[in-house]
């Protein structure tokens, strides 16, 4: 088998950053692009807790379908297997600097997020107490004052 475009990113040098992992083009024509928000540098810096990454998907996947300038081009957001990072999906040919801005207020409120996790509940998540909201506002935290508010070119081109 081939291997996916994924797996040719050399992960031992990839930083923390915003990267579009790939454009697809739709059988009606409409472009999606395919963010890799990667919250840690792999292989070098320890992973997310996958209770942290959980409360980290709903809080994100709630901001995004309600922020009035994003909600009708949010495809998809969703966690990386290897607990790394997350999938961001949105409609139209973007590039990373595009969502910078949008970037900084989902991970400022998901920092700042007090309450009850939204869907965290056993009528409306299939693993519902699989949640670390302190873990997931800490991640938060460091992603965006160490990443998204010194964002630089080395965190938004995959390295050669």
């Amino acid at each position: 088998m081939e291997k996916i475009a994924s797996f040719t990113i050399d992960h031992n040098r990839l930083l923390r950053g915003i990267y579009v992992s790939r454009r697809d083009m739709t059988p009606s024509g409409d472009t999606i692009t395919t963010f890799d928000i990667r919250l840690t540098e792999p292989n070098r810096q320890e992973a997310v807790s996958p209770q942290a990454l959980h409360t980290i998907e709903h809080l994100a996947a709630t901001w995004l379908r309600n922020d009035p300038e994003w909600k009708d081009r949010v495809v998809y957001w969703g966690p990386m297997g290897c607990c790394t990072g997350c999938y961001l999906i949105l409609q139209g040919a973007l590039e990373p600097a595009d969502i910078v801005p949008m970037m900084r207020r989902m991970w400022k409120f998901i920092a700042d997020f007090e309450g009850e996790i939204p869907g965290a509940t056993a009528r409306d998540c299939g693993n519902f107490s699989f949640n670390d909201l302190p873990s997931a506002k800490s991640t938060a935290y460091v992603f965006l004052s160490e990443v998204i508010d010194r964002i630089s070119p080395a965190n938004m081109v995959y390295p050669e």
